[in-house]
């Protein structure tokens, strides 16, 4: 299957050139290894290789030599290799020297001891809808930060693509699967998480049963505010005589090593009126294929229940949106105050500037979503932080246009970096 370009490509090249080491980190089977070999002139699978084991006994520095860029895959199987490439950058002095990819955060986070001037470090994500060639890539997140006028083709989405869309997910060995094997690679990748992933990074002690709860609960509620009590309650399951909450936050916190969930953080910012921030994050997995998989639900599922469709769009959007504004070092957060005025996604770039976007499923929903983001905006003290560089309304199907109101149209079929 050909390689596809994706958006790190570019920042990891960059990053080679200027720093020692790259750490490369994401979920499993996001590409990571992939697109690593597309630059590495040797490699090493840690967590494979047989050879690994006595060499990390003998001597660890065995295992660094080799032609550079040096790929050390799956590095977090033996994590005490993090101060050996530390001390080999050092005593080679260049650019350049190693790429680490991983797929969860060691137990003990060795990154604490200082990678600083030595490791530069890249998340990478499952495909978003213009790396897996789905986007047209006719508007730019970046020249919307900028203040172009978007303009665009129609999108013909229907609600059936956009639900094949969603099961299928970004995963890269699903772009060669037909639907039905695509959405089975996502429950099989859940199964994983509940059954050997999870109780791996934990040191075994995770029930599995409470693990898969927690990954349907999540599924449930993604693109939504779900308390910890609210999850816990799920994990229970009915007749238990409960979860602690800090149980269900062990299983969060190792999820999150995992990098599978990347829940959505509020954004802090200042208010003209009596209003309250709300604080609680947004519940997300990685890549929406995994939260329809925890539902269980198909395309035609889906399509029958356009509420539940129109969440796990949102979370394909959310996707997107952090794929597209990492280049730029972006973050993507939410807002909500205690008036229930929200906005779905708020893009924040280095130096404080922000795009506003509303998520809606169809076009015919836009106008709703301009009016909902205008409120919203109201109640946000510009005066401090400055106006939005752009409103935007990301929707699942027609035009690119921006409204005579400033508020820009764009539909995700045709966003791109």
């Amino acid at each position: 299957m050909a390689y596809l370009a994706r958006v790190v490509d570019g920042g990891l090249r960059d990053s080679l050139n200027r720093a020692g080491a790259v750490l490369i980190e994401g979920p499993k089977s996001c590409g990571k290894t992939e697109t690593a070999r597309r630059v590495a002139a040797s490699q090493l699978q840690m967590d494979t290789d047989p050879s690994v084991p006595d060499a990390m006994a003998v001597d660890p520095g065995l295992l660094l030599s080799g032609r550079v860029p040096r790929l050390l895959d799956e590095w977090q199987d033996h994590p005490e290799i993090w101060n050996h490439v530390r001390h080999a950058v050092d005593d080679r002095g260049e650019p350049g020297q190693f790429i680490l990819t991983g797929s969860a955060v060691p137990r003990d986070d060795v990154r604490r001891h200082s990678g600083a001037g030595r490791f530069s470090r890249i998340r990478m994500r499952p495909m978003s809808l213009w790396e897996s060639r789905v986007s047209t890539g006719e508007v730019s997140l970046g020249d919307l930060l900028d203040g172009e006028v978007p303009r665009a083709p129609r999108s013909d989405l229907s609600a059936g693509d956009l639900a094949d869309l969603v099961v299928r997910g970004g995963w890269p060995i699903s772009r060669s699967y037909g639907i039905a094997a695509a959405r089975a690679y996502a429950r099989d990748y859940l199964g994983l998480l509940a059954e050997v992933d999870v109780p791996s990074v934990t040191g075994g002690r995770r029930d599995p049963v409470r693990v898969s709860r927690l990954l349907s609960s999540l599924a449930r509620n993604v693109a939504s505010e779900a308390s910890v009590s609210t999850l816990a309650r799920d994990v229970a399951g009915e007749g238990s005589t409960g979860v602690a909450r800090d149980t269900v936050r062990d299983y969060l916190a190792a999820l999150e090593r995992l990098m599978v969930v990347e829940d959505q953080e509020p954004w802090n910012t200042a208010l003209r009126s009596a209003a309250r921030l709300r604080k609680s994050v947004k519940r997300h997995f990685v890549d929406p294929s995994l939260a329809a998989a925890g539902m269980a639900a198909d395309s035609s599922t889906l399509v029958r229940d356009l509420h539940t469709l129109g969440l796990l769009f949102e979370s394909m959007v959310v996707r997107d949106l952090r794929v597209y504004a990492e280049p730029r070092g972006g973050r993507v957060f939410h807002y909500r105050d205690s008036n229930d005025r929200e906005i779905d996604a708020v893009v924040e770039f280095p130096g404080g500037a922000w795009i506003a976007c509303e998520i809606k499923l169809g076009a015919g929903a836009v106008e709703a979503g301009a009016e909902s983001l205008k409120r919203a905006i109201a109640q946000i003290d510009t005066d401090r932080i400055g106006p939005p560089a752009a409103t935007v309304v990301v929707t699942g199907n027609g035009f690119g246009y921006r409204r005579p109101d400033g508020v820009d149209v764009v539909p995700i079929a045709s966003l791109r970096p």
